[in-house]
């Protein structure tokens, strides 16, 4: 192999940000010279771009130990070890990375950052003053110090030194948005919405400033221009939601109810426990006479919290309206004798706790609450983010970075043996069996077998082609019908066309000629393992339909079945990987996760580059709580070319043991 060609083109695809494709050709130069620092520093920028920052400080680590004076990899770890909250050995990067070069920016700036983190603002400040003196028309410096001081409350210092940055570069938003910022703190809105204009027009793209324009605005209580930067927002970041909540809330105001329902149904979709949504989902369907829908929702809350007296207030409103009388003085009930314990002095911590400000005055800060205040009184104020952290100064923004696309996290599916396989974005290693291989040349079969858990349907003249083989085979099994191998031909053509009743009858036939016959029992478990899945999905269809379901639920049981077949494959093919890992998903899907585990581990000690087995035994790490290892295995899964694993690396990333 020309590893010097690999490489070009490895670095390449790293430089038009095809990330996964430029792991695959890094694995295949550090695989031919392991020796060479250059793929695994390059392999870990490329990982650090996809957000899996344990993957990105293990190729560090292996850059480092084979040269020790590359200065990138140093800065690639800090910002892998920044990411992951490792922030000591952040700054012993750094540190010593500016060893090797002390006028580097970026690593006086990242330095910052660590300390900035660790709350050690004094650190903070002696890196600043080092910065500027490298660099001191350095815009970022002076927006920094501006944090530190303002994590210090000394908005005048702050506001002095963001007035400097927009001093040396005029075209910097983020100089325009911290001091807006500072301004939305000290009440003066109408400039603060000034410096957003400013920071919008020069970037256009970041919903955040928006958001923050929108709260400007509805200070001044320009109800409409703060929707309209609400639906801005919304339409760069469609998740956001504080944008959502806000809209909602704004679009009750103004009597667009249905539309502010559509608002709450997003972020109950992204919050289900979010308890003041639900209220004021509630308020908005009673609004529209949705009266039972509204109950529903009332009901939500009260279950929650027992002592809301709103809720139950409005749920005795919402059962009037439906005739529910009893229902309705149930709840009058509740809140006339929490009155009159009130009057009596006699409140309940809860109750207590849930009427907390209920006297306050709006004043301008009681209009907005925290994110993370969970008052429920507080239903009807606007949200504001909770204390940003600074770690938002750090990160890029990177394009078609597919750790952002949405993917369901579930196992990878199981292996078949079949003649058709999807094309798939990343080239993946070839599966490949002995025996399965010799089968392939003996001619036996129509077509070449594949194993392969990336099943492709079948066009319209593929299915033609199985129907027409089908009869074929069976010509061919009356002429010799002793044949194993013929049966397990048609068998496939069976599947294939989804007659999964007759494959399996072939394939029990097959096994019955010749029990040693490995393929058939393998084939037979994925077959019925499809049948149960089917007959499962079935039975949640059947119950939503009047009279319910009556059939005998899937249980273990009838996973039993396939797990023997499996169970026979490994004992004819010790050496067949794929049956180690169908048979850990079957374990998963019936979250037995020990005996899955184990399976798992046999299919990568059997082979070490099994994608799947990675990434199913990451999720199933993740499944028992032990993410630092599922992380771990997802890392390698998303290296040999499973692109979603940087998405579930992403989401677990954050979450604690």
């Amino acid at each position: 192999m020309n590893t010097e060609r690999v490489m070009t083109i490895a670095r390449n695809a790293l430089y038009f940000e095809d990330y996964v494709l430029s792991i695959q050709y890094f694995n295949q130069v550090i695989n031919a010279r392991p020796y060479l620092y250059e793929p695994y520093f390059f392999r870990a920028l490329a990982k650090i771009n996809l957000e899996d920052f344990q993957g990105a400080e293990a190729d560090c680590d292996a850059a480092i130990q084979r040269n020790p004076f590359v200065v990138g990899a140093y800065q690639i770890r800090g910002l892998a070890r920044i990411r992951q909250s490792k922030f000591d050995g952040a700054i012993e990067d750094y540190k010593q990375a500016l060893h090797y070069d002390p006028e580097n920016i970026s690593l006086w700036h990242n330095l910052t950052l660590s300390h900035m983190q660790k709350k050690d603002y004094d650190a903070a400040k002696d890196d600043l003053e080092s910065l500027m003196k490298v660099a001191p028309r350095y815009t970022r410096a002076y927006l920094m110090r501006g944090e530190v001081f303002l994590q210090q409350k000394d908005t005048i210092a702050a506001l002095s030194d963001f007035n400097k940055a927009l001093e040396l570069d005029k075209y910097d938003p983020d100089a325009w948005a911290a001091r807006a910022i500072v301004q939305l703190q000290q009440e003066k809105y109408a400039e603060a919405e000034s410096d957003f204009d400013r920071a919008i027009h020069l970037s256009a793209k970041n919903a955040g400033n928006y958001i923050n324009r929108a709260l400007a605005r509805f200070h001044q209580n320009n109800l409409r221009g703060a929707m309209n930067d609400y639906d801005l927002a919304l339409d760069i970041d469609p998740n956001n939601f504080i944008g959502h909540y806000n809209r909602g809330l704004l679009r009750a105001r103004v009597g667009d109810d249905n539309r502010a329902i559509e608002d709450f149904d997003f972020v109950i979709q992204m919050e289900p426990d979010n308890m003041m949504a639900v209220f004021n989902r509630g308020l908005l369907r009673a609004q529209i006479g949705d009266y039972r829908g509204a109950i529903e929702d009332y009901t939500t809350v009260i279950d929650q919290h027992p002592n809301f007296l709103a809720g139950y207030y409005q749920r005795s409103e919402a059962r009037k309206k439906i005739g529910d009388r009893k229902g309705a003085e149930q709840d009058e009930f509740k809140v006339i004798k929490a009155q009159l314990d009130k009057h009596n002095g006699v409140v309940s911590k809860d109750v207590a706790q849930d009427n907390k400000g209920e006297e306050d005055k709006d004043t301008e800060e009681d209009k907005t609450r925290k994110k993370s205040d969970k008052n429920m009184n507080n239903y009807r104020k606007i949200v504001i983010a909770d204390d940003s952290e600074t770690n938002q100064r750090y990160t890029s923004d990177y394009r078609g970075r597919v750790q952002d696309k949405n993917v369901n996290i579930k196992l990878e599916p199981l292996f078949a043996l079949t003649y058709y396989e999807k094309m798939s974005d990343v080239k993946r290693s070839v599966n490949f069996h002995k025996f399965i291989d010799d089968m392939n040349h003996s001619g036996i079969l129509p077509k070449r077998l594949l194993i392969t858990n990336m099943e492709s349907p079948l066009s319209e003249e593929q299915v033609k082609f199985h129907f027409a083989l089908i009869d074929t085979h069976t010509s061919a099994i009356v002429e010799d019908d002793k044949s194993a191998a013929k049966r397990f031909a048609r068998a496939i053509d069976f599947y294939l066309v989804q007659d999964f009743s007759s494959a399996v009858s072939d394939l029990t036939q097959s096994i019955l000629l010749d029990e040693k016959f490995f393929p058939a029992y393998f084939m037979r478990a994925l077959i019925r393992c499809k049948q149960l899945e089917y007959q499962k999905a079935e039975q949640a269809n059947d119950s939503d339909l009047p009279g319910g379901n009556t059939t005998k639920e899937i249980g273990a049981v009838d996973y039993e079945i396939v797990r023997k077949d499996l169970d026979k494959v490994i004992s004819l093919a010790p050496d067949f990987v794929y049956a180690y890992y169908n048979r850990a998903n079957i374990s998963a899907m019936l979250k037995d996760y020990r005996a899955a585990m184990a399976d798992y581990d046999k299919a990568i000690e059997l082979n070490p580059d099994f994608a799947d087995a990675y990434f199913n035994r990451g999720l199933t790490h993740i499944f028992l709580g032990n993410n630092k290892l599922g992380i771990s295995d997802l890392s390698k899964a998303g290296e040999l070319g499973i692109v979603s694993a940087y998405n579930v690396i992403k989401r677990f990333t954050e979450q604690p043991e």
